[in-house]
C-alpha cells in the first residue's frame, strides 16, 4: 500500500450503451473503492478502432482530473495481447488499458511514462488475464485497487 489515494477513475470504451457492459465495469470499481468518482469519456468509440479511441483519449487528456485513466479498445480480445499500466506525471495519474497503441498519444501529452508493468498478477483480478472480459475481470478491480492505495508496482 501506499499514501496516494485516487479519487478520479476516467473510462473509455468502445462497448456503447445497449448493454450493461459500461454499468458492470462502474459497479465493480465502486464497490472495491467506494469513494471514487467515475467520468466517462466516451464508450462510443467505433468498435475495434484503436485510433479513433486513441484519438478520442487524447483529445480529453488536458481535461481529465489527475487519477487513473481505465482505456478499453481492443481487437485483441481472447488472445495473448498484455494488459498494461502507465504512471505518469510523477504519480499523478496512470493509465491503464491493453498494449495495442491505444494509450500511447494520452501518455505522451500527459507528459510521458514514468514507469509501465504488465497487469499480471491477479491478486487484484476477477479472472486471469486471457479470455476475459478486460475491463470487467482486469482493468476495473485493478483501477479500484489504485484508487484505494495500492502501489502501482505491485499489479
Amino acid at each position: 500500500m501506499t499514501d496516494e489515494r485516487h479519487e478520479f477513475v476516467s473510462f473509455l470504451t468502445d462497448y456503447g450503451h445497449a448493454d450493461e457492459f459500461v454499468g458492470v465495469c462502474h459497479s465493480i470499481m465502486l464497490r472495491l473503492a467506494p469513494h471514487l468518482r467515475i467520468v466517462d469519456i466516451t464508450h462510443d468509440v467505433r468498435p475495434f478502432d484503436v485510433r479513433d479511441g486513441s484519438l478520442a483519449l487524447a483529445r480529453a487528456v488536458p481535461y481529465l482530473p489527475e487519477g487513473i485513466i481505465v482505456a478499453c479498445v481492443d481487437p485483441g480480445a481472447g488472445t495473448d495481447r498484455r494488459l498494461v499500466a502507465v504512471g505518469v506525471a510523477g504519480g499523478a495519474g496512470v493509465f491503464i488499458g491493453p498494449d495495442n497503441g491505444l494509450l500511447a498519444t494520452g501518455v505522451a501529452l500527459a507528459g510521458g511514462a514514468d514507469s509501465a508493468f504488465v497487469l499480471d498478477r491477479d491478486e487484484h483480478h476477477l479472472a486471469s488475464p486471457g479470455r476475459t472480459f478486460a475491463a470487467r475481470d482486469v482493468l476495473a478491480p485493478v483501477a479500484a485497487a489504485l484508487c484505494g492505495g495500492t502501489a502501482l508496482n505491485e499489479l
